[in-house]
This record gives C-alpha cells, structure tokens and sequence, in this order.
C-alpha cells in the first residue's frame, strides 16, 4: 500500500507518533484512496510529524509477541521516546494551565540522582520562572513522584502518572463538538478553551493518543482508562474521522487494551465495539488493518467470541479477509492477518461457526496462491521479506490439521505440484529450515487424499527427496512422525506391485543409494519396544513397513540380476553384494 505525500514529509514514515505507512505494499484495494492519505477535517486530525528518510527506509519490523501489548513504534518497534510513557515532558509542557501534569520517567531516578539534576536545571533557571513554578503548583496537580529516598526499587508505571493526567489525555481525544465533551468536563478540571487553532488539535491529538497508547500495556492504567470512558472516546473517532493515522493510533490503543486478560471480556462487550471494529478491515491502510487484525484475534480469545465470529460471517467480511492475506507484501499486516485466522482455529466454538464458510469463498485458493507467489519470488524479493515462506508454511500446518481443509487442499493440484517440487529441490541448504512444515503439510493432505498416492508412488525423484530429509529432521518428532507416515503409503508392496524390469532397476538405486541415511535414522532412534509411546508404536509400524517394502524389492532385483547371463551384462559383484548386505540389515532388523 502506497503512502499518499500528505502523509509523510520527504517520504519519511511517522515517527514518534507511531507506526509509520509502508511505502512499499500495494493496496488491499484499489479504488479508495491510497494507504496513508488523510483528509484533513475538522474531527479527523492527522500525524503532524514525519521522521527522517532513514527511518523510511528501516521499513517495518516484526512485532516478538503477536497478542502482547505493543506500543506505536513502527510496526512491532517500541514507540520513540518522545512521546513514550518515560518521557512525556513534550505533552506536559500544553498540560500545565489545564490541571494535567508535566511528566516523568517510569524507571523513577532515586532520590539523590533526582537532585542532582534539578540542581543542574535549577542553576540556568529566572528568579521569574521559580516564581511561576510555585503559582502552576498552586493550580495544578503536584509533579508526579519520584522513588522514596533510599529505595532502591523502581517505581511501577501504575504509580508515576497521575490519575488526573491520564483522564486529560482522554479528554484531548474527544472529537471537535462530539456530545463526550460534557462528561468529560463533569471528571476532569482541565478544560478547552475552544480557541486552539485545527493545526494545533491535531499535534495535541495526536500527542496524546500515542502516549495513551503507551499506556494502555500497563494492566493498571489500561483499566483506569476503561474506567474513564476510553472505549467510547475511541469508537467515537473510529466513527467519524476521515485520518487513517486517527484510526490507527485509536485500534493500537484498543489493541493493547485488549491483551489483558482481566479486561478483554469487558472490551468486547462494548456495545457498538464489535461492528466499528470489523467495519476497519475495508480501509485501504496497512498500519490500520494490521492494529485491526490485532484486536480481532485478542477479542476472538474472549468469552465474547462467538459473538465476534457471527459479525465476521457475511461473505463480504470474509472475502475481504482473505484477500488482504492472499495480496498484502507487507510483512506485518501478514503476519498479524495469519495470527487472526490461526486464533479462529484455537477455538473451537469460533472454527467450528467460522470455517465452512472461510472453505466457501476460497480459504484454500487464497493460501495456496500466497504459497505459490512467496515461492515463486526473486531472492532479491524474498530478502525484503524474511520469514515470510516458513510463516506461511506454518500457517498451513495448522489449517491441514483440520479434515475439511485437508480435503479442499488434496484436489488442489496447484498446492500439490507447489509441495512436491519442494521436496525434490536440489537446494537442500535452503529448503531444510522449511521441509518439516512441507512434509507434515503432505502428510495431512494424503490422509483425505489417497487418490493422490499413485501419482507419487510412481515419483522416485520425490521419494529420493524424502530420504534426503531424514537427516535434516532428526530432532524433529512431529516431522520426522509425518515422514515415516508418508513413506509407506507410497513405496511398493509385495502383495501389490508388480513390477518390470525397468522399475526394479529404478527403486533397487534408490534404496542402494539411500539406504545409509534410512540406517542411520534408525539407529539414532532406537526404542524400548516393551516401553514404547503411542508414537513410538506408530513409527515402528511403519519403519518395519518400509523395511519390508525394500526387502521385497532388493530379493526381486538380486533373483533377476543373478541369472542374467554374462551377456546381459549383469551389474558387478559389488552391486549384488550392496544389496545382500541391505536385505541382511532388513531381516535382522524385521526379526
């Protein structure tokens, strides 16, 4: 999604303001406006700063916990310390006259350091300005505190803002003439002149929000500021502002408010939160929809979340959904569009109202087509968005794990030529950090698509890329379980296959050649059988099945190479004798 010029100044993505547009994902949707582009209004205040080209170019990075609070840095950073919850003198300074107050660090210095510097502060400091100092005491909350002398622990952020400030932070988020202004005015002393100019509403706004943003990862200040109206101020703003900055720092606040588990309940049961919320995902902005998945996959983690499920059921929704997953490039908005859907399979009430009708407007077309454009990119495109493929991967394990995805995926032709090409790839140095996923992934899909094991019974080079990966998933239980699944689905049976010449030849080299790493697996993974898992159980069944596949196979080629003439030119000793001692290590390891 492209970011309009009225966004950013020289290119540059927001700074301390928050999260900072995109300059290079392509719009969800082509015909509103583009992602980023405000319209400046009376109600709808935009960012008023922008940060450097170099912060530009740092694109965005990705968030360490999807469902963790997260501040209004850029994409997953924290936020700037300029308007961070240790820093908020910059906010402060506009505070004084209207009874909030100024600011103060949450690592609280002790005692002596604080001195220190206000000794130092003090010395360039008026006769004059110490005079106004008292007279704003006088008027205004007291500064914030600092740590108690001689206590060496930090303040928690709960204690150093005041409660009043963080209500007057509320307060400068009403929208210009919105009906929340009087019950603002009956909780808070401060109050608006109504003469600040729009320019200066829309610093301020902006000002606020993203320290309210800050915090609202703060279990005890997000439930103050709940307390205090915060939900009705930001659906208020989700309403009527045309700004897609006013929008993104509202979600974000949201968001963050709804990580903590003792108040997601209450946020998702407020009315009118669901429908505005969802009414998000058809803006046209990566930062807005990304906050926006955020807070849909914290509330479908609430009690609330069938009611949530039932809002997201129209088709409209739905395919609105999957489309951004299937054609945003933006790393972030991906990543936290996949959290959402991986949230609906959690759950079971929500998957269960939820994934019919995500299979109906294309679920599986959509992810297969992501698969298939991330593989199918340059390196040089794929550097610009690292992770994505093993993302995406995972993303399809899990929806592989569910039957009815499983069987829309095994008619996907598409998906399987995708996957196979996968496992025979040459460049095993850079597949093996994703041929678990694609193994487990092959393994689901045969388990509802057995019309699909002759078509790869009779694919060596295939069965030779499952070999290959046996030592790259030695630690891998899951994978190396969905591996020894899939190989004796598809190796050739004794009371099965008939096979010419010409195919005994062909599966004779691929044991020959793989029968080292097939040894070597199992060797490192020798169990107790009196003691075995259920797991364990399964494996051994299969391992034995594939012993006895290449047993079948080797006594077959030995009988025919045996009596061939010598004008046949029979395969050398050597060979024969590589497949003697192969058979051998089959028998005594089937007995």
């Amino acid at each position: 999604m492209a970011a309009s010029d009225s966004d950013t100044d020289e290119g540059g993505a927001p700074a301390a303001g928050g999260a900072g547009h995109d300059d290079d994902a392509p719009e969800p949707r082509p015909e509103p406006v583009a992602a980023g582009e405000r319209t400046a209004s009376d109600d709808a205040p935009s960012a008023p700063r922008a940060s450097s080209s170099d912060d530009d170019e740092g694109g965005a990075e990705e968030d360490d916990a999807p469902d963790s609070p997260r501040g209004p840095g850029a994409a997953g950073e924290q936020p700037a310390p300029d308007h961070a919850p240790v820093a908020l003198a910059a906010a402060a300074e506009d505070e004084d006259e209207e009874g909030a107050v100024e600011a103060v660090q949450d690592d609280a210095p002790e005692a002596e350091d604080v001195e220190e510097e206000a000794q130092e502060e003090d010395a360039d400091a008026t006769e004059e300005d110490e005079d106004e100092d008292d007279e704003d005491e006088e008027d205004a909350p007291t500064h914030l505190p600092f740590a108690p002398a001689g206590e060496d622990e930090l303040l928690d952020d709960a204690t150093t803002v005041d409660p009043s400030y963080t209500i007057s932070l509320i307060r400068k988020l009403i929208p210009k003439g919105s009906n929340l202004v009087k019950e603002f005015s009956d909780k808070s002393s401060s109050s608006d002149d109504g003469e600040s100019t729009l320019s200066e509403y829309k610093d301020q706004w902006e000002e606020c929000g993203c320290i309210l943003w800050d915090l609202a990862a703060s279990e005890p200040q997000a439930e103050h500021m709940i307390d205090n109206s915060v939900l009705e101020v930001l659906l208020e703003n989700l309403r009527v502002a045309d700004s897609s900055r006013v929008k993104e720092v509202c979600l974000g606040i949201m968001g963050n408010l709804a990580c903590h588990e003792s108040l997601v309940n209450a946020i998702c049961l407020e009315k009118g939160l669901i429908t505005t919320v969802v009414n998000q995902l058809f803006l046209d902005d990566v930062k807005c929809l990304s906050e926006a998945f955020r807070l849909l996959a914290a509330a479908l983690r609430c009690s609330a979340s069938v009611s949530w499920a039932e809002v997201l059921l129209p088709d409209e929704i739905l395919s609105r959904m999957l489309w951004i997953i299937g054609n945003t490039s933006n790393f972030t908005l991906l990543e936290k569009s996949i959290d959402f859907i991986s949230t609906v399979i959690d759950a079971q009430d929500v998957i269960a109202a939820l994934i019919d009708p995500m299979l109906k407007v294309g679920l599986v077309d959509h992810v297969v087509g992501l698969l298939t454009t991330e593989i199918e990119k340059s390196p040089e495109e794929k550097l610009d968005r690292p992770g994505s493929l093993d993302m995406i991967l995972r993303f399809m394990e899990e929806l592989s794990a569910i039957h009815s995805v499983s069987e829309v995926m095994s008619s996907s032709d598409r998906l399987m030529k995708v996957l196979v090409s996968m496992i025979k790839s040459p460049d095993k140095d850079e597949f093996a950090r994703y041929c678990a996923s694609v193994v487990i992934i092959i393994s689901n899909i045969l388990t509802d698509g057995k019309h699909l094991v002759p078509m790869l019974s009779h694919d060596l080079p295939f069965m030779g890329g499952l070999f290959d990966i046996l030592p790259v998933v030695p630690d891998d239980d899951q994978a190396r379980y969905a591996l020894w699944g899939t190989l004796p689905r598809i190796l050739p049976r004794r009371q099965e296959t008939e096979m010419d010449s010409s195919s005994l030849d062909q599966f004779a080299s691929l044991f020959l050649g793989k029968f080292t790493l097939i040894k070597d697996d199992l060797e490192s993974h020798v169990v107790d059988e009196e003691n075995l898992s259920s797991e364990d159980a399964l494996v051994l069944g299969w391992t034995s099945k594939c012993l006895r596949s290449i047993s079948f196979v080797m006594e077959k080629w030995i009988e025919e190479k045996s009596s061939q003439s010598k004008q046949d030119a029979p395969p050398t000793g050597n060979s024969i004798d590589d497949a003697r001692e192969v058979l051998s290590y089959c028998h005594k390891a089937l007995h």
